[in-house]
């Protein structure tokens, strides 16, 4: 007999777009969400009165359209139950018949645009009070997002008014920050101090310690032909790459940098060409590919979610930005570079922007690999710097807590 559901303090719905990168964010999200997403203020009740504090996690639901590609960074999902607990989150699959029992929860994240079940809207409007109404944009760096943060949208249910919120988050002040969970930092720093501990990592990974100037790079970007053109710079390599290659849409890019075209591969094969060695992984949990990023000393990542968690890894990246019609993506590559390169000497950040724009304009690498020597060690102090700098501001779930304690 399967036992009731409590009642949820938050709802997140999530359709999952290129198969990792919204339920990516959604997930990491719910889970932070039910450690540190507590609202001091009232919930449902039919009077209205307000409803104690109780102790103990938040209860988050979680509904995704598509849970087979959110078991590939979840590995203890079932993607053949309807309902499910994973790491104390009821993920809900999320299809075209609710639940017949459901009841919002106090809050309900409407993440990126992707529109509650009508039904859904319709019951949110019979509570009284009514759940707090998010809707959780992409992330931004373009500056009008500070004028539309937090602005609210009516909406009409029947003869109801429901308010939906908007929350982008952002990098300055005026925006919703970034997801960071309490204590990564920490963890971030100790890993990165602990040669033996790292030593393991690579053992684990069938790969000796790192050589004193050897380059290890994580890949995990869409199709480019400046990727192509990357794998043959680094065969040519004065000093020894080692190449961390994740199974996706990158390694048919490597392979023809490689002169291995069309070669089947699969995780753990090791391929060697020149000065550079290519070390195929698995897909893995999320801990795991932070542990990745924190490993490496440059990550190239895509999309939202491994972008922000680069961005905490205090490491050298480059951004491959989701492509989009008439190169509007370019515009909020070029607005977040703003940001990222703003206490960078000019020169630097001339280089910086240039091998972001090479790997999303598909370009060729090699005049600009060659000036790796030369800005290295400063970039990777800017890496910290600049996650010392975001961890400062306060994270998104501080930022949404307070939002909504401000507004209920």
């Amino acid at each position: 007999m399967t036992s009731p559901l409590p009642p949820f303090d938050w709802d997140i719905f999530c359709t999952v777009v290129d198969n990792f990168g919204d339920i990516g964010v959604t997930w990491r999200l719910a889970r932070q969400l039910k450690r540190e997403g507590r609202i001091e203020s009232r919930g449902h009740g039919t009077s209205g009165e307000a409803t104690p504090p109780q102790a103990g996690d938040m209860q988050v639901r979680l509904w995704v359209d598509d849970l087979a590609s959110f078991a590939r960074i979840c590995p203890g999902l079932d993607p053949a139950r309807d309902g499910q607990w994973v790491d104390g989150i009821y993920v809900q699959h999320w299809h075209e018949r609710l639940p017949a029992d459901v009841v919002p929860a106090n809050v309900v994240i409407e993440a990126f645009a992707c529109e509650l079940p009508a039904p859904f809207i319709e019951r949110m409007a019979e509570l009284s009070p009514p759940p707090c109404w998010v809707n959780l944009e992409y992330l931004s760096a373009e500056s009008w997002v500070e004028d539309c943060h937090g602005l609210a949208s009516p909406q009409q249910v029947g003869n109801k008014r429901l308010d939906k919120f908007f929350f982008f988050p952002g990098f300055t002040a005026r925006t919703g920050g970034l997801l960071c969970e309490q204590g990564l930092i920490t963890e971030r720093d100790r890993w990165q101090q602990d040669e033996a501990g790292l030593a393991a990592y690579w053992a684990s990974l069938d790969l000796p310690p790192q050589a004193e100037h050897e380059i290890r790079v994580s890949l995990f970007a869409y199709e480019s032909e400046a990727i192509r053109s990357l794998v043959i710079d680094w065969q040519a390599s004065p000093t020894p790459v080692t190449l961390l290659l994740p199974l996706g849409r990158a390694v048919p890019d490597v392979l023809r940098g490689l002169g291995r075209e069309g070669e089947a591969v699969q995780p753990g094969d090791l391929l060697r060409a020149g000065s550079l060695a290519v070390k195929l992984l698995p897909m893995t949990d999320q801990a795991g590919y932070d542990r990745l990023l924190w490993s490496c000393d440059l990550n190239l990542v895509r999309g939202e979610d491994s972008f922000v968690r680069a961005q905490w890894a205090a490491r050298p990246f480059l951004w491959h930005i989701y492509p989009q019609e008439e190169q509007a993506h370019m515009v909020k590559l070029d607005g977040f570079l703003d940001h990222y390169l703003a206490d960078l000497p000019p020169e630097t950040a001339s280089w910086l922007r240039a091998c972001n724009h090479a790997l999303n304009q598909g370009e060729e690498t090699r005049e600009l690999w060659a000036q790796w020597p030369q800005y290295a060690a400063r970039w990777r102090q800017h890496g910290r710097d600049w996650s010392q700098k975001l961890h400062r501001d306060g994270d998104l779930v501080t930022r949404l807590v307070k939002f909504l304690e401000s507004r209920i």
